[in-house]
């Protein structure tokens, strides 16, 4: 069913990650099948009481079924005003938007399930947003590949095939958000991209340096803490023996396993080895540039060797760990860079990857990569909700 058929769309992406710094929002244009503008952008951030509230719903064994719907409908809210906010910036009028996509926020991902029923949960209401702003709205997208018995993530592979391939060399893209994903495209051949999650991005570094600091810095800026300390190697070596970095593809991870607490079980293994705080959170920054070159050594190079590593997310303004990635990666003769170094962003990239989504979702065109999340077949991901034609 294609509930759109125009040669020149223009669609708004929303995008919150597992860091749960904000709301991304991008207004693109899309013509024809491949071609996307990026015409404006901007990073909605959350009120600490909101961000408190998201947080409290990554406690499962605590949250409360009226937390989450609470917190479904207000983000709903928050992700609306996200979006008009945006075309406002644009300089446009919402009746001039076509469609909104949202990706919402992840609160719990079991992609095999704790009992073997797999699940995801994302939060940010669709109806809520096409009733505020009056736009046709496409959300929770990854339930879909779930249902197809495949991981619901990562998804973003299927924007970066039609945005980076090249003919004539392997690009590896690696993002480092909350979680950390990379996703292969082999010279030539983006029938064969795969991708997965390598494990920690941010996730640990940023909730240690809340925990250092007793909730008054939320991340290490610039990695300027770490780059104060020396990575312990022992310490390292051992973290590197957690069972998710040798589980066969495809695979994906999230909260559940690199969470709060699993970052309190870090810092006390490196308080129990004397190592100052400024150690311990530079041994952290090192557990994800190991962890991506690690993930390159076992997944990637007997097949497709690469000499190049595009880095996006929050990561590739940490120096301290875009340092270390590129000593990691340089011992492999693989070049690092940025999304900013060839031209793109790194801030709108998986805003833009939701709206294109978002996009096939309206026009009926299947917008997943099984060979990426184990599906068994392609799906239309997306559930649409339509404003009111009566305001």
């Amino acid at each position: 069913m294609r509930l759109m058929d125009k040669e020149v769309r223009l669609g708004a992406g929303l995008m919150s990650g597992t860091s749960v710094d904000g709301i991304d929002a991008a207004l693109v244009r899309l013509t024809g099948d491949s071609k996307v503008e990026l015409i404006a952008y901007l990073e909605e951030q959350y009120q600490e009481e909101d961000r408190q509230k998201i947080f409290a719903l990554f406690q499962g064994d605590r949250a409360t079924v009226r937390q989450a719907g609470e917190m479904n409908f207000r983000m709903g809210h928050l992700f609306a005003q996200a979006a008009l906010h945006v075309i406002r910036k644009a300089g446009m009028d919402p009746k001039d938007v076509d469609f909104i996509a949202s990706h919402g926020q992840t609160i719990w991902h079991s992609p095999n399930g704790e009992d073997g029923t797999p699940y995801t949960v994302q939060i940010g209401e669709g109806a809520v947003i096409a009733e505020e702003t009056g736009i046709v709205t496409v959300s929770d997208f990854r339930v879909a590949d779930v249902a197809a018995k495949g991981q619901g993530a990562p998804l973003v592979p299927w924007s970066e095939t039609r945005l980076y391939a090249r003919d004539d060399q392997t690009v590896l893209l690696q993002n480092i958000g909350g979680i950390g994903n990379m996703t292969v495209l082999p010279a030539g051949d983006p029938a064969h991209t795969f991708a997965f999650d390598t494990g920690p991005g941010n996730m640990i570094v940023d909730a240690a340096m809340q925990i250092i600091s007793g909730g008054q810095l939320r991340f290490d800026d610039n990695g300027a803490f770490a780059a104060r300390g020396r990575v312990c190697e022992p310490l390292l070596v051992k973290w590197m023996q957690d069972a998710y970095y040798t589980l066969p593809l495809p695979k994906s991870t999230g909260r559940e396993h690199f969470g709060v607490q699993y970052t309190r079980d870090l810092l006390k293994e490196a308080k129990e080895m004397n190592l100052s705080d400024e150690d311990a959170v530079a041994t952290m920054t090192m557990l994800t540039a190991r962890s991506i070159a690690d993930a390159y050594d076992r997944y990637v190079h007997v097949q497709y060797p690469a000499k190049l590593l595009i880095v996006g997310g929050g990561g590739s303004r940490n120096a301290a760990m875009m340092a270390m990635l590129r000593e990691e990666l340089g011992k492999r003769g693989v070049d690092v860079c940025t999304q900013e170094s060839l031209g793109f962003s790194s801030d709108a990239k998986e805003a833009i990857a939701f709206a294109m989504m978002g996009d096939c979702c309206l026009r009926g065109i299947c917008n997943s990569l099984p060979a990426v999340t184990g599906a068994k077949h392609p799906v239309v991901m997306g559930k649409i909700s339509l404003p009111s034609p009566v305001r």
